[in-house]
């Protein structure tokens, strides 16, 4: 089965080598589930808001239907101040794309929520307040949950990982490591066992 990976530094692994992505952790981790999911194809690119991610799908070969479509996006439109209003908006744009490459099947695509990076040393470092970065972060979350569920596709909820691990991070103490990678993996393995199971 053919697995597309959608979004920014999460999913293209920043700082953790290429086995410690989380999609390759989870084409691997189903494996062991009897779930033959081939190596996923990655768009994503760390620094990408949902516009940028948009723009890039524009310029890319996709060969649909995938069998697993994953998004996670919105962390750096909340870096850089973006209202929740203009998320919902372009979140949504990203989701209908989702469920169009994996053929109008919108059970096939699994959306994971935005990590809490206002945990991390670089965020206590950098002047902002972090409550209002969870704030953001939580509201985001919530708009991707509800566009998600009302169309019948699933949604992990990762971001609790990132607040009980603020220590599993890569060298530049902002993004997971691949040990935290792997804890998105066994939350998310449940969900897609069950969706490319049916």
């Amino acid at each position: 089965m053919r697995y597309l990976a959608l979004g920014d530094s999460y999913s293209i692994g920043e700082g953790v080598p290429e086995a410690g992505r989380w999609p390759v952790q989870l084409a691997v981790r189903l494996e062991r589930e009897g779930v033959a999911l081939d190596e996923p194809t990655i768009l994503a690119t760390t620094g990408w808001t949902t516009d940028e991610l948009s723009a890039a799908m524009d310029e890319a070969t996709f060969e649909p239907p995938y069998d697993l479509v994953s998004l996670l996006i919105g962390v750096n439109n909340q870096y850089r101040g973006r209202s929740a209003e203009d998320y919902r908006e372009e979140f949504r744009g990203l989701f209908d794309r989702a469920v169009a490459l994996a053929g109008m099947r919108p059970e096939r695509v699994l959306v994971l929520s935005i990590p809490d990076w206002g945990v991390t040393p670089f965020a206590h470092g950098s002047g902002r307040d972090v409550l209002q970065i969870a704030h953001e972060l939580d509201v985001y979350n919530a708009i991707a949950q509800e566009e998600v569920e009302a169309r019948g596709a699933h949604f992990v909820d990762i971001t609790g990982i990132s607040r009980l691990h603020p220590a599993l991070l890569a060298d530049d103490a902002l993004h997971p490591s691949a040990a935290q990678y792997a804890l998105w993996t066994e939350a998310a393995v449940p969900t897609v066992v069950g969706m490319l199971s049916v």
